[in-house]
This record gives structure tokens, C-alpha cells and sequence, in this order.
């Protein structure tokens, strides 16, 4: 007897195809969103990683500003003190100046002239003053022309008028203040 198989295996056929295609296709995207799982984790921790290093950069460039603050802070008062020695020093250095100018002005003081006031702004020196002629107040000129520690003399006012019966010259007078060279003793250099 013929055996014939009455079995529809051709649809057994398509539904094992069917089966093993939709088992390809779940193994497929499973892969993919496992792939998929992988790669957004990685860049989830590599964007972490970078927000950390960013969070540490700005820590450390807080620090640093910080610090920069600090340091300006420091050369502000450095440049302070720096300028305060300076002002010292040249009081220091000119203490002396004071006094031979006061010598230089008593020295070449004529008779006759009486000085009633002197003011000092930087190297400029106003000196106002009373002569019995105003011949004497250019002698004064001359004589301050000569000295070490005065120049170029201008007679800015002078008046003439009378006191007490007597004839008298007012003036007043510019000069600048001129420190001499230090000399050089030769005693010193064989120390």
C-alpha cells in the first residue's frame, strides 16, 4: 500500500521557517539593543567622567583664582611699601639738602634784604621778602646765581614802597633747588 502523508507540511515547512525567522529576528534585536544598551552606557559614563573633570578643573581654577587675587593683593601692597621706602628715603636723603640750602640762603643774604617767608614745592623754593632798595635784591640775584645749591633766580613782584617813613622793596623771588655733585675725596678711594 502507498503511504501517503496527509500531513500539511508544507505548512509545517512555513511555520518552522516563520519561527526560526522571527527567533533570527528577536536574536537580532536583541543584539542590537544590547549594542545599543552598550554604547549609550559608555557615553552616559564618559559624559560623566567629563562633567567630574570639568567639576575639578572649575574647583582648581576657583583655587587659582583665588590665589591670582591674593598675589595682586600682595604686589599692591608691595608696590605700596616700595613707594613708602621711596618717599622715606628721599627724606632722608634730602634732610640735609634743607639745611645747606638755608646756609646757602644766609650766606648769600646781603645787607639789607630780610626774608619773611620761603616755600617749598618739589625743586621750586618761592622766597618773599623786604630790601631797602631793590639794587639790594639784585645783588641777592647774583649772589644766589653764584651758590651750589640755587639756580636760575626770577624776581617774579617787586614793589617799592614806604614803611615807617622809609623806602622799602618787596619781592618775591624764584629760584630751584640744585644738589651738587658729591666730590670725590681722594682719601676715600685709598680706603
Amino acid at each position: 500500500m502507498a503511504r501517503i502523508n496527509l500531513l500539511p507540511w508544507r505548512e509545517e515547512l512555513r511555520r518552522q521557517r516563520r519561527i526560526e525567522f522571527l527567533t533570527i529576528v528577536g536574536i537580532c534585536a536583541a543584539i542590537t539593543l544590547v549594542v545599543w544598551g552598550g554604547i549609550h552606557l559608555y557615553y552616559n559614563q564618559r559624559i560623566d567622567y567629563q562633567k567630574e573633570r570639568n567639576d575639578y578643573l572649575d574647583t582648581q581654577i576657583l583655587k587659582l583664582d583665588k590665589q591670582i587675587k591674593e598675589i595682586q593683593e600682595l604686589e599692591k601692597e608691595k608696590e605700596r611699601l616700595i613707594a613708602r621706602m621711596k618717599a622715606i628715603e628721599s627724606l632722608q636723603t634730602s634732610r640735609p639738602v634743607v639745611v645747606h640750602i638755608f646756609d646757602e640762603l644766609v650766606t648769600s643774604l646781603p645787607d639789607g634784604v630780610y626774608l619773611k617767608q620761603i616755600a617749598q614745592k618739589g625743586s621750586k623754593i618761592e622766597i618773599k621778602g623786604v630790601a631797602e632798595s631793590n639794587a639790594r635784591v639784585s645783588n641777592f640775584m647774583r649772589n644766589v646765581e653764584k651758590s651750589e645749591w640755587l639756580k636760575n633766580p626770577k624776581l617774579d613782584i617787586i614793589q617799592s614802597a614806604s614803611e615807617d617813613g622809609r623806602r622799602i622793596a618787596t619781592f618775591i623771588l624764584r629760584v630751584e633747588q640744585n644738589a651738587p655733585k658729591p666730590e670725590i675725596s681722594k682719601e676715600g678711594d685709598a680706603s
